[in-house]
């Protein structure tokens, strides 16, 4: 086992991170940037050194940096965390070439799965079913309408290196695909270097549902159960549940075994997603692998008793994964709100500032995980994500009453943030019936301008 880390992110998952380390015994060494000075990542880690301005270009991207950091605190890993570098394959790869462990999966996992179009021919060779589409890059017009025609509108354009749902387009005609074709592509190309976009059949409100994997180096890959992530705004998710209210035992066990398959297929090792579009048929296909510790995470640790961060931290350090399928038991629901200092009231627009008050909800059945505190200040600089709050439950129905509760005990003032959101989500009869999609809350907001 390791006996130093270093980790390579900052807020919530940070601190996440160095919990889990302080149970395993290992040190801890944090980086932060000149705007997160105060952070309680900064303070509760054994080390922490500032690795440049506020600006994430100049800190928490900042590869040289970093490495510099690691080899003057003489770490024997790095945890990247969520978001910044942690699908980064270029930075795993200096992390190889420094001796320093990686916290995650191959260079060539990240790379192979980070490219959208190659992801989407991997699987298909591995036999997941995949969403009718093009074969590779759309480079023009002529090929977009030739493929439009082929299956059917509506379609969604999608950058190759897409993520975060950044670089997509749905089109329902020609006009629409002509136009938005070079938008998508300078999209892909300003967001992520890479201008190549392809194209697939747009299924009409479906839902999002996840596997959570874990692979070691010794061929054992384990499903963890599935996460419902149907709830969000603009393709960023803003709740997620395990189990999903629509997966019966029967669909758990296909698609388990289907993610494994396919990440056996590329020899995946640490943990990691594969995510699943179903529609109202529950037919599934696969729509993209995510090589890192999700957001989401904290709901399949309730449900199963795992917690992901350590198996991650084992799994580097060429530890086997001491559980079989047959452990893995999926007992209870667990809700989780992620709540962003954003004004929902007003097309959810940051909401940056000082914190002056903050009254953290808890009891029964009731998870924080959060690096804020009264004084702590929101930076404009970085994802506006302050807190998720995890409801656990024997069931969904008990989930939701103890999220209603939490809820409704949650302060953080005077900033702006998505708690009323919340509560409002989690007080709709459809909500309450499980009966969500993608475009939920698209629908529930329009409903409620209409109001």
């Amino acid at each position: 086992m390791f006996s130093k880390i270093l980790i390579a992110n900052r807020g919530e998952i940070a601190l996440r991170i160095i919990r889990a380390c302080k149970e395993l015994g290992i040190r801890t060494v944090a980086v932060y940037s000149q705007a997160d000075r105060n952070s309680l990542h900064a303070r509760l880690a054994d080390e922490a050194i500032c690795i440049g301005a506020p600006a994430a270009s100049a800190s928490y991207l900042n590869i040289p940096a970093i490495i510099s950091a690691a080899e003057i605190a003489d770490v024997e890993a790095i945890h990247p965390g969520y978001g910044f570098l942690a699908e980064n394959a270029h930075f795993a790869e200096i992390c190889e070439s420094c001796k320093i462990t990686f916290i995650g999966p191959t260079p060539e996992n990240i790379r192979m799965m980070g490219d959208k179009m190659m992801a989407r021919s991997t699987m298909q060779k591995a036999g997941l079913p995949i969403i009718p589409g093009s074969s590779g890059e759309v480079k023009n017009k002529e090929d977009a309408l030739k493929i439009a025609k082929k299956i059917g509108y509506p379609v969604i354009i999608k950058a190759a290196a897409g993520g975060g749902g950044k670089g997509m387009r749905v089109c329902h005609n020609d006009i629409t695909l002509i136009s938005n074709l070079m938008i998508a592509q300078q999209e892909a190309e300003a967001n992520f270097g890479n201008p190549n976009v392809y194209i697939e059949k747009y299924i009409e409100k479906p839902r999002h549902i996840e596997i959570q994997l874990i692979a070691d180096k010794f061929g054992r890959t384990l499903y963890l159960g599935e996460r419902d992530c149907s709830i969000q705004r603009r393709h960023q998710k803003l709740l997620e549940e395990s189990p999903s209210p629509i997966v019966d035992s029967k669909l758990r066990k296909r698609l388990g075994e289907l993610a494994v398959k396919g990440a056996k297929t590329v020899n995946y090792v640490s943990a990691g997603t594969i995510e699943f579009l179903l529609d109202d048929q529950n037919n599934f296909y696969f729509m993209e692998m995510n090589t890192r510790i999700q957001v989401e995470h904290p709901v399949t640790e309730l449900v199963t008793g795992i917690d992901l961060i350590k198996e991650q931290i084992r799994i580097a350090a060429g530890e086997k994964i001491y559980l079989h399928q047959n452990d893995i038991k999926i007992k209870g629901a667990a809700i989780e709100c992620r709540i962003n200092a954003e004004d929902f009231e007003n097309n959810f627009m940051p909401s940056p500032g000082k914190i002056e008050n903050v009254i953290l909800p808890g009891g029964p059945g009731v998870r924080v995980d959060t690096h804020i505190y009264p004084g702590y200040e929101i930076s404009p600089y970085y994802d506006s994500l302050v807190a998720k709050l995890i409801a656990y439950g024997n069931n969904r129905q008990e989930a939701i009453k103890i999220m209603q509760r939490a809820l409704s005990e949650f302060t953080i003032t005077p900033i702006k943030t998505t708690i009323g959101f919340h509560s409002r989500l989690l007080e709709n009869p459809l909500f309450i019936k499980g009966d969500i999609s993608t475009h939920f809350v698209q629908d529930m907001l329009k409903d409620n301008k209409t109001e």
